[in-house]
């Protein structure tokens, strides 16, 4: 059996094998790792080549070498003599040496292995490097010494690399190492990573093996999913090397330190991305210094700024930091200055529930009532724009605010006290900076401040010209890329906020009061220990990697982040929303309004209703943790709709339809109409049957075709709320009530028809209004009726017909 070690336990390895003279260690992902998910990406980043031209000039010199030499390892000098065939030595040499110092910008060495290395030099054992590689010892010895410096490269004794030898480990390397050696197998221990080089390509000369298990299956999933979405979001321009994981040795390294599935998601999730973030805020807080001379106050918004200021003073050298309570409630309340102010607001947030926008227009409680009353939704909002068109009423909401501006600036100065030309940064998630909108005026005025804006996640509505700027935003990435991470920002929320109910005003000196906090002791719980996760990768982080070459921190750090959280977001795995599935989430509107964080039977009906078509308008918290159980293509689909933007409609969904018989019959007339029913999704089809103003009844003749069949809907909707994009249960639906002929209900949702003139007859709702109506039947064919057709019987006439709807 294979003895395998985890990377956190290497630095005790030798202690289990008494007698050892000599340490041997693969070279790549034991000593050292790379930056990128698969050692083939860094070939995007060679000048005047391609990632797949490289790749095919190493197939055909591997090959030469198996044909012509029986060799079947191969130097880089063959491979650039096979990619660059015109070129002269030298202008391969300058090829080669681009590929080294590429490496060598992306790799470093791990930690745990050299905490082995100095243990066996400690016990005076010889350090030997074997490696199937195409660099020569010497080039190798020269990239260790790049990526991890000349104290680290002076442990290793001897190198033995596969393309000196034209042999790998797996191919008989290692009788070449021993012969060279003049040691006793006995007295050697080999660690690599690769099962099948590493031990059993070793092990048969007698030598003690480990196999170093970097990664559970579960992360190589994670990792796999991540470098499938870099493709996505980062273009392989040249520019610099895809799919960057800088954070792959801290998760082989700590994850299996810990068993808790929660804290583990923290880790692998959250701590890669706030990593980078906290790194990205301490050099714009470095720049506003610089460029306005005063101190730069750390204003952590709470309550998403919770886990940031967290992972701010794990960090170290948190004086200037401070959590501030300022909700889009209060921030928008202190913002109405003018009567425009007032309209504006009303006019655009026209939609939500009007006794919300009444509380926001701080419109007093005992007066909603009076404005709104019993009111449906849109009468009452419409109500309440007449409202605020009275002067007297703006009027109020305009004294209101500016007494509730006076109680915002006290609470900030009770937290900070600034002083004259001072910065004042907000850190927050995102992303739109609403909160900043509402009070960077207010305050810059008051404090004779500047007022700045960073986030995780930017991406605004507008263009207000503030001083904003998101870690991932358009500055870094296309419209598009932004607008699909901020889609499904409820679960990073989630994830980093407090337990605190959100602050809805102040007292006169600035004490928040808070509106309660409903949400659950156990999301509660299972929040902290996602935070001490992503806290836990803060520690790590400082203590696995060492880096000799300085390389563009931001720039990794920012696309190692964003790879995770778009993974995260659009590709879940099963084990992560098993975490997140009681999850609920707070509106955050100056209401007590908490909605679940994803409903997978919301998608499930959304896609037997619309297919993959009903996730473009579908407004969901967190889409794709819906989407789970219906595999890998509708998340992706998902994903790739929102990056690119694509212009689909339903059509281009459906490549499939069953043409279903349908009469149609009022008190005058029967006729019989063809309806085209399009696939959906899992096997189910759409019937859009119009019934025009709710005069014509419709009788589906499910039995000319099948004899078994599922119906899942059967609903009268308008026209016009069919053809729309958003997709959300419509408000004007209405439950259909079939009746059977020759048709049998055997179970819920399964029919049997018991013969070809078997039907389902639907009866109009009653006619409200003068908007164009649509039933939607939607159904699962089980078995089709394998009988030769006979013809339709004529419709039923219409006295019969008309004496079933009476």
């Amino acid at each position: 059996m294979t003895e395998v070690i985890k990377p956190h336990l290497l630095p005790s390895a030798l202690d289990a094998y008494p007698g050892l003279r000599v340490l041997s260690l693969d070279c790549f992902d034991t000593l050292i790792w790379r930056d990128t998910h698969a050692p083939k990406d860094i070939f995007t980043r060679l000048p005047g080549a391609t990632l797949p031209q490289r790749a095919f000039a190493e197939e055909q010199a591997r090959k030469s070498a198996v044909l012509s030499r029986n060799r079947n390892e191969v130097g880089i000098g063959e491979i650039y003599s096979l990619l660059m065939p015109n070129a002269s030595t030298a202008e391969r040499n300058e090829a080669i040496e681009a590929e080294i110092a590429a490496e060598a910008r992306h790799c470093f060495a791990f930690a745990p292995t050299v905490e082995l290395m100095r243990e066996a030099k400690s016990r005076g054992m010889q350090v030997v490097i074997v490696s199937d590689t195409y660099f020569d010892s010497n080039q190798l010895r020269d990239l260790i010494e790049r990526a991890a410096g000349e104290e680290i490269a002076g442990l290793v004794d001897r190198l033995f690399c596969s393309s000196s030898f034209g042999k790998s480990k797996a191919g008989g390397l290692y009788g070449e190492v021993l012969r060279k050696l003049k040691s006793k197998p006995e007295e050697i221990l080999h660690i690599g990573d690769n099962p099948v080089a590493d031990v059993e390509g070793v092990k048969p000369f007698g030598v003690n093996t480990l196999h170093l298990s970097q990664f559970t299956d579960l992360t190589e999933q994670r990792l796999r999913l991540e470098s499938a979405v870099s493709a996505m979001i980062h273009p392989q321009d040249g520019a610099d090397v895809t799919a960057l994981q800088p954070h792959r040795a801290v998760l082989s390294a700590a994850e299996p330190k810990g068993e808790d599935v929660a804290e583990n998601l923290g880790l692998t999730t959250l701590g890669p991305a706030l990593y980078g973030f906290e790194n990205w805020l301490r050099t714009e807080a470095d720049a506003l210094r610089e460029r306005h001379a005063g101190a730069v106050h750390w204003l952590f918004l709470m309550r998403d700024g919770h886990l940031p200021k967290l992972v701010h003073e794990a960090v170290g050298d948190c004086d200037s930091s401070h959590a501030i309570e300022i909700s889009r409630f209060t921030a928008t309340a202190s913002s109405f200055a003018s009567d425009r102010d007032v309209l504006s607001y009303t006019e655009a947030e026209l939609g939500i529930r009007p006794e919300t926008l009444a509380r926001q227009l701080l419109i007093p409680e005992a007066e909603i009532e009076s404005v709104v009353g019993d009111m449906s939704p849109l009468d009452g909002s419409y109500a309440l724009l007449r409202e605020m068109r009275k002067g007297q009423r703006r009027k109020q909401t305009l004294r209101a605010s500016r007494a509730f501006a006076k109680r915002l600036v006290a609470h900030v100065e009770r937290v900070v006290k600034p002083a004259e030309g001072d910065v004042l940064m907000f850190v927050d998630l995102g992303y739109n900076g609403t909160v900043q909108n509402r009070v960077d005026a207010l305050l810059a005025e008051t404090f004779k401040v500047h007022v700045a804006g960073r986030y995780l996640l930017l991406r605004e509505t507008d263009c207000p010209g503030l001083d904003k700027r998101g870690f991932i935003g358009l500055d870094n990435y296309d419209v598009f890329t932004v607008e699909a991470m901020c889609s499904n920002v409820a679960v990073l929320e989630q994830l980093c906020t407090t337990t605190m109910g959100s602050v809805i005003d102040y007292t006169d000196d600035g004490e928040p009061i808070r509106g309660a906090s409903d949400i659950k002791n156990r999301q509660s719980e299972v929040r902290d220990r996602i935070q001490a996760g992503c806290l836990r990768f803060m520690r790590e982080q400082r203590e696995i990697v060492i880096r000799a070459q300085a390389t563009d921190n931001l720039s990794l750090w920012r696309k190692g982040a964003a790879n995770v959280l778009a993974r995260l977001m659009y590709l879940p795995l099963e084990e992560e929303l098993a975490v997140l599935e009681r999850f609920e989430h707070d509106v955050n509107l100056g209401t007590d309004k908490k909605v679940a964080l994803f409903d997978p039977d919301e998608a499930r009906r959304g896609l037997r209703r619309r297919g993959l078509f009903y996730m473009k308008g579908s407004n969901r918290m967190y889409l794709p943790a819906e989407l789970r159980g219906h595999g890998l293509g509708p998340k992706l689909t998902l994903f790739a709709h929102k990056r690119f933007g694509l212009p689909f409609s339903f059509g281009d969904f459906s490549d499939s339809s069953i043409t279903l018989p349908v009469v149609f019959a009022d008190r005058d007339e029967v006729v019989v109409r063809d309806v085209t029913a399009t696939a959906t999704h899992d096997g189910y089809f759409l019937a859009a049957i119009p019934v025009g103003d709710c005069r014509y009844s419709a009788a589906l003749q499910f039995g000319a075709l099948f004899e078994w069949l599922q119906v899942d809907s059967v609903r009268f909707l308008p026209v016009d709320d069919f053809l729309s994009e958003r997709h959300g249960s419509s408000e004007n639906e209405i439950p259909g009530e079939p009746l059977l002929e020759n048709m049998e209900q055997v179970a819920p949702y399964l029919f049997h028809c018991s013969d070809e003139t078997s039907f389902m007859m639907v009866h109009p709702p009653r006619r409200e209004d003068d908007r164009p109506m649509m039933l939607a039947v939607v159904f699962r064919p089980l078995v089709e009726r394998i009988e030769t057709p006979v013809p339709v019987p004529a419709p039923p006439p219409a006295a019969v017909l008309a004496e079933a709807r009476a």
